[in-house]
């Protein structure tokens, strides 16, 4: 395998772990022609065919398994390397990708950056908007912004005060009725505060604090919300449910392999100021009606 091109590999470990060339072009953004190329490339230099071509998709036979194990441990360790370099980096310049939820990215989060960008010199900032766990380990982002109880495995970071968050319901149109929690926040404090105390019949449900702020407005049902979300609502009213009342940490982390830099410690302290300066938005004391 000398004068490999390692990027072959993203290709190869995309349509082994995807089990077909157009899932693998969706998740590398490009078009299913440059996916077979890519492949095509790698499988001529290791003279190798590493998949079979099947009516169901792309499959890795059994004694070809080995090949991308060891592929997939190529990419990890080149990863590696990149992450590390990118560490070696100290200055408050360039991109910065922060990834954080729906409800950060529309409230408090494009203050931040836009202070961000004011502060440093050519400094630029790309946000990611998921309610989904990301993995850092594959560079989609320099930093996450997360309300989570600990902070993950591999991440290192700081706490950034708490995200407050109370049940709330339409102003115009009591209703006995509640909604559900779907995707991420199935796996979330507010989901074992819905299961503890199970407050009435669920009507439906939805995977984001937006779309479960706007179906509570428009009189679906109440929900546990984030203040910084329906606080302010004049649309919604916070209910008198002590019981459903809760904070959960906000955190500011990267990846342990460059989150010890200087630059990216230092951008995480300038995150942690503004979330702290928004505190009051974030955690203020609930009204009650």
């Amino acid at each position: 395998m000398h004068n490999q091109n390692w990027d072959d590999l993203r290709f190869v470990l995309a349509v082994a772990e995807e089990g077909s060339v157009s899932a693998a072009a969706r998740r590398l953004r490009v078009n299913h022609a440059t996916v077979l190329r890519r492949v095509a490339a790698f499988e001529d230099r290791v003279g190798v065919q590493l998949f079979e071509r099947t009516s169901s998709g792309y499959v890795v036979p059994h004694d070809h398994r080995r090949v991308i194990d060891a592929a997939r441990e190529a990419a990890v360790a080149i990863a590696a390397v990149d992450r590390v370099a990118q560490g070696v980096e100290l200055r408050l310049t360039g991109t910065l990708c922060i990834t954080s939820t729906d409800t950060f990215c529309q409230t408090v989060l494009p203050g931040i950056c836009r202070d961000l960008t004011r502060e440093g010199e050519g400094v630029s900032v790309e946000m990611s908007c998921t309610n989904a766990h990301l993995d850092l380990s594959r560079m989609e982002a320099d930093i996450t912004v997360r309300p989570a109880t600990r902070l993950p495995d591999g991440l290192i970071g700081e706490p950034a005060g708490a995200l407050g968050l109370a049940a709330y319901g339409p102003a115009d149109a009591p209703t006995p009725d509640w909604l559900g929690l779907r995707g991420p926040l199935e796996r979330s404090r507010m989901a074992e505060v819905m299961d503890r105390v199970r407050p009435g019949p669920i009507r439906a449900a939805a995977d984001s604090f937006i779309i479960l702020r706007e179906m509570a407005a428009r009189g679906l049902g109440n929900a546990i919300l984030p203040h910084v979300l329906a606080g302010a609502d004049p649309r919604l009213v916070a209910l008198d449910r002590g019981d459903m009342r809760l904070e959960v940490p906000i955190w500011v982390a990267s990846h342990a392999d460059i989150g010890g830099s200087t630059r990216l410690r230092t951008f995480r302290a300038r995150i942690v100021e503004g979330l702290l300066d928004r505190g009051a938005r974030l955690n203020p004391a609930a009204p009650v009606a």
